[in-house]
Parts: structure tokens; sequence; C-alpha cells
């Protein structure tokens, strides 16, 4: 089998005296998705933390394209992160934003580049609008659009379908399974399990450990994607 693109060995970190992650073991491989449960306060920003570099644990390894995270350097640019805060410039436009950053990775062709994202997560009609005047919703699809549009080889997605409506989370799930079928591998953390359309590994962070979700329940109608 080939090397994994993340793959942790008793990674351990701790804030103080409090331990937030123990002996996390973990694999992910090419074209697979994790699905990560946990509440508030478990574990799971931090472990998405580590493995893209922002964080380092106490103990332990996260191994990422087969570089440490301690060092991962130029391999950052193959991982695309979303996180609870959007990384978007609310004075910019939509449009200016993904132009940015297509500019911060060096990507061609960027207006072509913004317009195909844009459309992707349905903000066309609101693409020179500015993203202080976007609602919660259309900030997130946009963090989506900033997150996907470098076609990333590993995915760090913490909470993707926070703030979407049901036709938002069909079209979110239908561009990570995308992602996933070229060969992405993806981590995605929730509160709960949901159901993307294609097969997930799933985990449940108790007490720190990251260990095999065994309740199979379905999410509901709301939060099933849509083909």
């Amino acid at each position: 089998m080939a090397r994994p693109v993340v793959e942790t060995r008793a990674l351990t970190k701790t804030f103080g005296v409090t331990p937030v992650l123990r002996d996390v073991d973990l694999q992910i491989h090419e074209g697979r998705c994790a699905l990560l449960i946990g509440s508030n306060g478990s574990g799971k920003s931090t472990l998405l933390r580590i493995l893209a570099g922002l964080s380092q644990p106490i103990s332990g390894d996260a191994m990422v394209f087969g570089e440490n995270s301690r060092n991962l350097g130029v391999a950052r640019r193959r991982i695309g992160m979303l996180t609870h805060q959007s990384w978007l410039y609310p004075n910019l436009t939509a449009r200016e934003n993904l132009e940015f950053y297509a500019e911060l990775y060096s990507l061609p062709n960027r207006d072509d580049l913004a317009t195909k994202w844009i459309e992707s997560v349905r903000l066309g009609a609101s693409a020179n609008e500015r993203v202080r005047e976007f609602s919660r919703g259309m900030e997130q699809r946009l963090s989506i659009a900033r997150t996907m549009m470098m076609e990333p080889d590993l995915l760090l997605l913490d909470e993707p379908f926070a703030a979407l409506d049901p036709d938002a989370v069909a079209i979110v799930g239908a561009l990570i399974r995308a992602a996933i079928t070229r060969g992405c591998a993806a981590l995605l953390t929730a509160h709960s399990p949901f159901d993307l359309g294609t097969d997930l590994d799933r985990y449940q962070i108790v007490n720190g450990r990251v260990v095999p979700l065994r309740d199979e329940t379905r999410a509901t109608p709301r939060a099933r994607m849509g083909a």
C-alpha cells in the first residue's frame, strides 16, 4: 500500500497540565476521507493545526506527505485548510479575495480562476460585493472556494458545513467529493455524523483519544449531501 498522506504516531498535546490529545494514531491515504466527531474543546481543531504545521505536539509525530509536520516547509502549499476564521479580507470583494490568494499561490489565469470558483460556490451574483456585506453562510462558501482553489493534495476542513443552508451543504459536499475523487486526502471535523455521499472513515475523540466511531447513526436530511 502507498505511504499515507497523513500518519500520526502516539501524538500527544497538552495545554498547561490539561491533556487535549492523547496517543493519537491515525492514517489517511490518497483519495480517502476521514470524519472526526467531537464536541467543542475536544481537540478536533488542535489536531488539524498540528497537521498543518501551525502547532506542535508535546510528544509523538505527525507525518504529512512523508515529512514531519514540525518542518513542513514547501509542503504546506499542498494543504488546503479551513478554520473557524475565514482568512478573508472584509474590505475586498469576493473576486478580489480569490484573485489575491491566486496570486499568493502563484496560480495562473487568476481572473478566470476566481470566476470559476466563485461560480462553483454559487456566489456569482455577489462577486463584486465586499465580504463585509456577506452573510455568515456566504462567507463560509467563499472560504471553501479559497481553500480549494489551488487544488490541494490534502484538505483539512474544520466544520465545513457550519452556517450553511441545505442547498449550500449540497454544493460544498459535491466539491469535497470531487476533490477526493481526483485523489485528494481529506480530514473533516463535525459535532455529529453526516453522510457525505462517499466512503468515510469515521472517528470520534473520546478523552483526547481518536477511536473508530461505532455509532453508525445517519444525519438528518438537512445534513445529507446532494448528488
